[in-house]
């Protein structure tokens, strides 16, 4: 075993290469897993045991060698090469096209962002939901519009499984899992049976709301919204609150924001109103905090919802909400710089 060192260190002593790519070679040849050094290491264990020491150590003085002299080699090579390139340091890099964050994701994060001020925490459920928490549970009727074919997808002919039509059923899970103080937003994809137009899509993305604790009033549910309206479209918006009617909040309301573009005085965009609605709202009904477990005498508590292609679409000023689904990279390069 010895002898056979012996004469590999001598080998490996005399090893020359005329390129980068031969001293490649005798590198895979000497110290590849399969390589000459890599079958004697094999074969030390057949060694007896009184000649283990020198034999060990004649091996790791070896594998040394064959490191460094074929290191050697190698460097021989770059050197050379790095003397044959004329390289000016100072000239600019070539350009690298990056991407950018969908306009819908950008929306989404700035409205995450405003309410984690608040302190509202992110909570996300599934898009695939049962009757209970899309509809019962939220104090939607047997009878009630939302329910028929022309608004909702359901799957296969099981009419309990459905595809979510808003992110309120996140609220159900979160209400039904953790007792008040409650303050989470709930951003996600939401489905609709619906016709597909500049205006309208079947699947857009929404960003509920939702606080409960003792003595939550409308007043903290309008000045939460003012402030979100403010820091998303400008410091110098209004907001105006008018009736509504939703099955799981009582009183409910439509929001609207002073129009962007006109200022208020009226425009294409707000229909010559000065006005455009965002978002809907109310207090929680004290029968949905009830079918979650919450003593409605007790806790009281606001939700809203918004749509983000409808935010998008505002702040924008984008004129075709299937802009927003077709991945034109015209279109979306224009917001890189709108992270």
């Amino acid at each position: 075993m010895l002898g056979k060192i012996n004469e590999l260190t001598a080998e490996i002593g005399g090893l020359s290469a005329n390129s980068a790519g031969e001293a490649e070679e005798l590198r895979i040849k000497y110290l590849s897993k399969k390589g000459i050094l890599s079958l004697l290491f094999d074969e030390f264990k057949n060694v007896p045991s009184q000649e283990k020491k020198a034999v060990g150590m004649a091996l790791n003085q070896l594998k040394n060698s064959a490191h460094e002299k074929i290191e050697t080699l190698k460097k021989q090579f770059n050197q050379q090469s790095d003397k044959g390139e004329n390289i000016d340091c100072t000239l600019p890099g070539s350009p690298f096209p990056t991407g950018t964050r969908h306009p819908l994701s950008i929306v989404k994060n700035q409205i995450i962002d405003i309410f984690a001020r608040l302190g509202y925490t992110v909570a996300e459920g599934p898009e695939m939901e049962d009757d209970w928490h899309v509809f019962s549970a939220l104090n939607f009727p047997p009878e009630h519009p939302a329910r028929d074919m022309q608004d909702t997808f359901f799957i296969g002919t099981n009419p309990d499984i459905v595809l979510r039509t808003h992110t309120s059923s996140v609220q159900v899970r979160v209400m039904e899992k953790q007792q008040p103080p409650i303050r989470a937003i709930f951003p996600g994809r939401v489905f609709r049976n619906e016709a597909i137009s500049a205006r309208a899509h079947c699947i857009f993305h929404q960003v509920e709301g939702l606080y409960i604790d003792e003595n939550v009033s409308f007043a903290d549910l309008k000045q939460s919204l003012l402030y979100f309206a403010k820091e998303m479209f400008g410091q110098d918006t209004r907001i105006r609150l008018r009736p509504s009617f939703f099955p799981f909040t009582e009183p409910s309301a439509e929001m609207d924001i002073s129009c962007s573009l006109c200022t208020g005085k009226g425009c294409n965009m707000c229909k010559n109103t000065g006005w455009v609605e965002i978002l809907g709202c109310g207090m929680v009904d004290p029968n949905v905090l009830e079918n979650c477990n919450i003593d409605s005498k007790k806790y009281s508590g606001f939700a809203f919802g918004m749509g983000i292609e409808r935010i998008t679409l505002l702040k924008y000023r984008i004129n075709d909400i299937r802009l927003l689904f077709e991945n034109d990279i015209r279109f979306l390069e224009q917001f890189r710089t709108a992270h």
